[in-house]
């Protein structure tokens, strides 16, 4: 067994956008492609939904993800979060309204 280099598997790895952040360690990631229609030989954009294991909670709704296949983790999560490629800019902020607006009504 000495001096057998162990291979390490190709994992397929896909770039996507997260959808949902709402699961506690995993983020729902939607993969597009660009698919050439069959008949008409025009390119029509297919999406898919990727669970995805994100350990830290890091990553937020909108951000670009870099994610890669892996063992099974859950029985619909087979996916890892490798890193997080572009936060979303535009995110929602919770701004506090003062209560001084109301009490002048």
């Amino acid at each position: 067994m000495e001096g057998q280099v162990k291979k390490i598997p190709h994992r397929k790895r896909f770039v996507g956008t997260v959808v949902s952040d709402k699961m506690d360690k995993t983020v729902t990631v939607r993969v597009e492609s660009l698919v050439e229609h069959q008949k008409y030989h025009k390119y029509v954009k297919r999406y898919r939904k990727f669970k995805a294991h994100d350990p830290k909670n890091l990553c937020k709704e909108g951000d670009r993800v870099l994610i890669e296949e892996t063992r099974p983790l859950s029985k619909t999560k087979r996916w890892r979060v490798v890193t997080i490629l572009e936060r979303n800019i535009g995110r929602d902020v919770n701004i506090p309204t003062s209560d001084t607006a109301d009490d002048q009504q």
